[in-house]
């Protein structure tokens, strides 16, 4: 029986969760390389003003093998909320509740650590996703269209008041 694991940052994490992120979003929504190096370097500044207090990072692996990732950015969650970020879970490890346990657990740490709300930004066309923020409450509040990453996307976003 294969055990999916959950854990934080390890050595390559930060590579690994921008590379998954960089092919998924190009092979399937034909974002260009101004999506990567976004991700990338928003993700690295993350980790080293990393404070678990008010940040988390969660990662899953199956077989050792990374399945999928989704954070918490607590540095502005008085006033804006906390963000929901970097949430994916790779293709071959979709249907197996991966993406429903990371939601779970950001949204559980969220409540734990007191923040009044969370706020996740993406695009129309993530069904799958969309449903499991709604399956945690999460309601969209805001969207508008807009030309970033190559592309002509209708930008979503979901908040959830905790």
């Amino acid at each position: 029986m294969q055990e999916t694991e959950y854990g934080g940052y390890y050595p390559g994490a930060i590579g690994k969760i921008t590379e998954v992120h960089a092919v998924y979003y190009n092979e399937h929504w034909g974002f260009d390389v101004s999506f990567e190096t976004q991700v990338g370097s928003e993700l690295a500044d993350f980790v080293m003003q990393f404070n678990e207090t008010r940040d988390g990072l969660w990662v899953a692996k199956r077989n050792r093998m990374f399945a999928g990732s989704v954070a918490i950015d607590g540095r502005n969650a008085q006033v804006d909320g906390a963000r929901l970020r970097w949430f994916i879970v790779v293709p071959v490890f979709q249907g197996l509740g991966i993406g429903k346990e990371l939601i779970s657990r950001a949204v559980e740490f969220c409540k734990h650590r007191r923040h009044p709300k969370v706020y996740l930004w993406t695009f129309e066309g993530l069904d799958t996703a969309r449903f499991l923020y709604e399956q945690q409450n999460f309601r969209l509040c805001e969207e508008h269209h807009v030309d970033q990453w190559g592309q002509h996307i209708k930008e979503q976003k979901f908040e959830l008041i905790l």
